[in-house]
């Protein structure tokens, strides 16, 4: 099929999250900025200079660039991911903050890999599996545990860091991936409990997982400790009320909510704007998810579809996991809000993976 032009819907939905995404960490990020770096639009003119300029060019880029290009790449670009995987934890190069090594630092510029290992593992497994074929993938051996040991390697790397909220997102992704392939049921039932058992490990290993886990139970029970964060998020969420008390005017901003520009952007997103505001913006995500699935069914081949459906599950994953547990339905994970949470690294690979979702679309019978 002759390529045509860029799904302008899809296209529509990206500018206009990136447009609240701005605008949200001009009004949330006023105070925070201020305190840290006397300057009250240092995380707007950051995200702007570091986060959307380069991300628009990225989305410009990689929707130019033929979809198949990604199958020629994807087996150096994984390994890629790895080696900077492994360098944020050499001293020197990786960064630790906050108890977390998931940076690496290059004089005044930092990346964090992770990010770009969440892109990374889609186009590997879409190529990989697309290799196979239906029936490779349903054997065990030539299915199930190679899918089970790519998973472990990168699983292993970024526990390490340690970012439990990336790897889930991480393992969503790679699962629909699998399942989108045709990976027998009672193999995905498997990898489901093997998830289960790796997620109680996980707990038992690092107490501040249980404290995560016992604070999204009982909010109330330890709210200037554990729970903090979360009534903080229910606080500011809860006084928005139908209409918000209005843009700029959050109270919980003030010092109060814990990373008002990142993970908790969307409590802020609440207090500000509502139950109308905040719901618009789901409602932007499930147009997203629509939007990508549709690429992804009417897509000319299978590496076509695997990767489009793992990019859209990747995103819209991320972002009712995080608007989730803003609202106390999932425990905190840490992870960003897509497009609108402050982090140049996240923003630039997210607007490269919606380029090449841009670019499926292209070559997809969108009629």
């Amino acid at each position: 099929m002759n390529a045509k032009q860029v799904d302008k819907i899809l296209l529509t939905i990206i500018l206009i999250l990136l447009a609240v995404g701005l605008i949200m960490i001009s009004s949330a990020g006023v105070i925070y900025s201020e305190t840290r770096f006397a300057d009250s639009y240092y995380f707007f003119k950051h995200q702007l200079i570091y986060g959307v300029l380069p991300g628009l060019l990225a989305l410009y880029a990689f929707s130019k660039l033929d979809y198949r290009f990604w199958k020629k790449v994807a087996v150096p670009l994984f390994f890629v991911s790895v080696i900077f995987l492994l360098l944020v934890f050499v001293p020197g190069i990786g960064s630790r903050i906050y108890g977390a090594s998931r940076w690496i630092q290059l004089g005044p510029f930092s990346f964090q890999p992770s990010e770009m290992a969440k892109l990374s593992i889609i186009i590997y497994l879409a190529a990989w599996l697309e290799s196979r074929g239906m029936q490779r993938i349903k054997d065990v051996f030539e299915g199930l545990l190679p899918f089970l040991g790519i998973m472990g390697l990168i699983g292993f790397l970024i526990i390490k860091q340690p970012d439990t909220g990336t790897l889930g997102v991480i393992v969503i992704s790679s699962f629909a991936i699998f399942f989108i392939s045709g990976a027998k049921i009672k193999h995905l039932a498997s990898l489901g409990m093997v998830g289960v058992l790796m997620l109680w490990i996980l707990i038992k290993i690092e107490p501040y997982r249980l404290d995560r886990i016992s604070a999204f139970l009982d909010p109330g029970a330890d709210p200037q400790g554990i729970g903090y964060q979360i009534n903080q998020a229910l606080l500011a969420v809860g006084s928005g009320g139908l209409f918000g008390v209005g843009l700029g005017h959050s109270r919980q901003k003030f010092n109060y909510l814990p990373e008002p520009v990142g993970d908790s952007i969307f409590a802020v997103i609440g207090e500000e704007l509502g139950l109308i505001g905040a719901s618009i913006l789901v409602i932007l995500f499930v147009a997203l998810a629509m939007r990508g699935m549709k690429i992804a069914k009417n897509s000319p081949d299978m590496f076509g579809k695997l990767l489009a459906s793992g990019i859209t599950v990747w995103v819209v994953a991320q972002a009712f996991i995080n608007i989730s547990a803003n609202i106390a339905l999932v425990p905190l994970t840490g992870i960003p809000l897509p497009f609108i949470s402050y982090g140049g690294t996240s923003l630039v690979f997210l607007m490269a993976a919606m380029g090449i979702l841009l670019n499926i679309s292209k070559h997809a019978d969108m009629t």
